[in-house]
């Protein structure tokens, strides 16, 4: 089955945009744990796919996929976003530079998409790159939820003097 270039990259465009309308909305809202947590969880779902024999690729490229996807595509998310108390708030902060990333992201993979359909059926495409963003995904809520939990954990009593903390005395 063959899919006409123009219809992927109008379909990969409104996706894209989508994808940007949706961080901008996420980020005028507090972030939650149920926010850092579901998205990863509710993407793992899509892993039945391979329950169909036409989705499945050989373990070696699944794992690499999920590799790259963690280690390397999750790491510019990484550093253009972080977590930020605003009063009793944990908000989401993400540099000038978050959605820059965020589309140079998605052009790597519209131009790989293009090189692997070559090789693999579009099934085996499509599984391979939803590992891939699995990966990423998973990373970078994972490493969102951490920094999260550093926030909101108590805080041990201090006193302040000269402008430093100093721990309580018994």
């Amino acid at each position: 089955m063959h899919i006409p270039l123009g219809f992927t990259a109008v379909s990969s465009v409104v996706g894209l945009v989508g994808i940007l309308v949706w961080r901008v909305r996420e980020g005028r809202t507090a972030v939650t744990e149920r926010k850092l947590l579901i998205p990863p969880a509710g993407m793992a779902t899509g892993f039945s796919m391979f329950v169909m024999p036409m989705f499945r690729i050989p373990w070696s490229w699944a794992l690499g996929a999920f590799l790259v996807g963690a280690i390397l595509l999750a790491f510019p998310l990484l550093k253009t976003s972080r977590l930020e108390r605003v009063g009793d708030l944990i908000m989401m902060k993400r540099s000038g530079a978050f959605f820059t990333v965020v589309i140079f992201l998605a052009a790597i993979r519209y131009l790989a998409r293009g090189y692997f359909d070559s090789l693999l059926t579009i099934e085996q495409t499509g599984g391979l790159f939803f590992i891939l963003a699995f990966g990423m995904i998973l990373r970078w809520r994972i490493t969102m939820y951490m920094q999260y939990r550093a926030l909101t954990a108590p805080r041990s009593p201090a006193i302040w003097t000269a402008g430093e903390p100093v721990a309580e005395q018994e």
